[in-house]
């Protein structure tokens, strides 16, 4: 109570002698619970030199950045994303609908003043209507968006795959909002690495949230953090323990749990709620969940947060415990008892999501990554990577456990990360026992890029699928002995590296999902848009099938 007296009287004289908060630096300000983090955002923000990502300094009639939201069973979960507040300015934000031609309000919801986020959860949701919404806060600063109504009449249900922003390329995001509000996705999945700005996150999620602001604002978007949003190269979360250093090889967390509850409170919040909403160690939260919606299932799930770290686990066979650069290994000397995928909190969730229903509706898994190592070459052409770790191809027995459950399920994966757009059907005792998987491409793709592109001995134990245009398609096995039939890859030699966007078309009615693959410098409002070679693909879900 007596400082926030101190603040309040401090706020009063400065506003007495015609100075600003920025003028006066108040050292009564309540401090964040962490150092060199997010220091662009965080205590006297606006005694700092300008944030190098994008503007923190705005006007005040701009500091709501955006809102998202999803709606799963009549309760709609929504976030608004503030840019930061001097300590002066209300921490309230409503929220109002449009009824009948006019604003209501119908929530207030605080601030959070590490991250800047403030959050709605409204139950008893009318999802059968288009909604007007406005985000409001102070006396001039509002963003406007629509909820839209449960497409559950649709038999087409669209869901657009985007991952990996990466911080190579700070410009915006025209053409990637252009063609998706013409192709009007219904649902946007934003698979991880939204921001690459690893100790700066409240900076970067705002760059994100400016790039994507024009599609996200009227459609119910999945954000899921990856390594780089919480700050680390690779994260094995390994039930959410302190990593000892920041590369995290010994498994969990480099940065304070406060910065990594941020983070996932900034990109999750708004996602239906968690199945199992208890937290892991050092009180970081979990958000793995299922997601009904338009007549479809999804589960997102957590593939990072329960995996083992590699470090001192499994021997070294290059320069990197994550990564396999000699040939001569064993595969099976990688996959040691006691290792962790999922973890049994989610394989449980998963098994449960699993379970037949009447009318069995398509669904489908999210998840930050895919079930196999699916690339040769990381970097450059001249880095041949024979297993990489950090892949969910390892460990192979909590892989197996994991595909096993999405195939009694009957459903496809959707996962980012691998800068390598890839569609292939896993195996798991043998080749094309497993499920579908599409990894979409990255955004931007001009700095780490993969390639897939298998050894002559390789090609010469298999035949290329013949419904494919791509030289380089057939039976496989990656580097730790998982099966794997390549139906199509993007590997980056065009002018675009491979970046671009997934597309995913789920046909209720024909129990058929369709992948398609669009590159980033595709024109939909124009003739010149057309997807990588290798794509669309069509898989017929009740043979398991891909439909020539």
């Amino acid at each position: 109570m007596e400082l926030k007296k101190s603040i309040t009287t401090l706020l009063f004289a400065t506003c007495l002698a015609g100075q600003s908060p920025a003028q006066e630096a108040t050292e009564a300000y309540r401090k964040a619970p962490f150092e060199e983090l997010d220091t662009f955002a965080v205590n006297d923000w606006w005694n700092r030199n300008e944030c190098w990502i994008t503007p923190m300094k705005v006007e005040r009639d701009e500091v709501l950045a955006f809102g998202l939201y999803t709606v799963a069973r009549q309760t709609l979960k929504l976030t608004a994303q503030l840019y930061p507040l001097y300590p002066d300015e209300s921490r309230d934000v409503y929220l109002d609908i449009k009824e009948n031609g006019r604003w209501k309000q119908i929530a207030k919801a605080p601030v959070y003043d590490l991250g800047w986020s403030a959050h709605f959860r409204i139950a008893d949701w009318d999802d059968t209507k288009d909604t007007p919404y406005r985000l409001r806060h102070g006396d001039a600063a509002s963003f406007e968006g629509l909820i839209r109504a449960n497409p559950i009449h649709k038999d087409e249900i669209v869901l657009a795959s985007l991952s990996c922003n990466s911080n190579q390329d700070r410009g915006p995001r025209d053409n990637y909002v252009r063609n998706l509000r013409i192709q009007d996705p219904d649902i946007l999945f934003f698979a991880g690495d939204q921001s690459y700005f690893h100790n700066q996150h409240t900076a970067g999620w705002l760059l994100w949230g400016k790039q994507f602001r024009d599609i996200i604002r009227d459609r119910p978007t999945i954000t899921i953090p990856d390594d780089h949003d919480i700050g680390q190269g690779n994260l094995w979360g390994e039930g959410g323990k302190k990593a000892s250093t920041y590369h995290g090889d010994d498994g969990g967390y480099y940065y304070s749990p406060d910065y990594v509850r941020m983070v996932e409170r900034c990109q999750t919040w708004h996602l239906p709620d968690a199945y199992d909403p208890a937290p892991v160690e050092q009180g970081i939260g979990v958000y793995y969940t299922d997601y009904p919606i338009g007549g479809i299932e999804l589960a997102i799930i957590e593939d990072r947060k329960f995996k083992s770290g590699p470090l001192d686990r499994v021997p070294m066979m290059g320069e990197r415990v994550d990564l396999v650069l000699k040939k001569d290994y064993d595969p099976d000397a990688l996959d040691l008892p006691g290792l962790t995928l999922l973890g049994e909190r989610q394989l449980a969730f998963l098994h449960n999501w699993a379970q037949p229903k009447p009318n069995q509706p398509i669904r489908a898994v999210l998840s930050q990554t895919g079930f196999a190592g699916a690339a040769h070459f990381s970097g450059n052409l001249e880095n041949r990577v024979y297993a990489d770790l950090d892949s969910n191809g390892w460990p192979r027995s909590g892989r197996n456990k994991a595909l096993r459950i999405i195939r009694d399920a009957n459903a496809i994966h959707i996962a980012g990360d691998q800068h390598l757009a890839t569609v292939l059907q896993h195996g798991i005792d043998e080749h094309d026992n497993g499920p579908w998987s599409f990894v979409s491409p990255a955004i931007v793709n001009n700095y780490w890029s993969r390639w897939w592109k298998p050894s002559e001995e390789e090609l010469a134990a298999t035949s290329p699928i013949g419904a494919s245009k791509l030289p380089w398609t057939g039976r496989f096995k990656d580097g730790f002995g998982n099966p794997l039939t390549m139906h199509a890859y993007a590997n980056p030699e065009n002018a675009d590296h491979g970046a671009g966007y997934g597309l995913i078309r789920f046909r209720k009615r024909a129990n058929q999902v369709v992948f398609e693959c669009w590159a980033r410098s595709a024109n939909l409002s124009q003739d010149n848009a057309s997807q990588f070679p290798g794509w669309p693909v069509t898989i017929d879900l009740t043979t398991q099938e891909r439909v020539k």
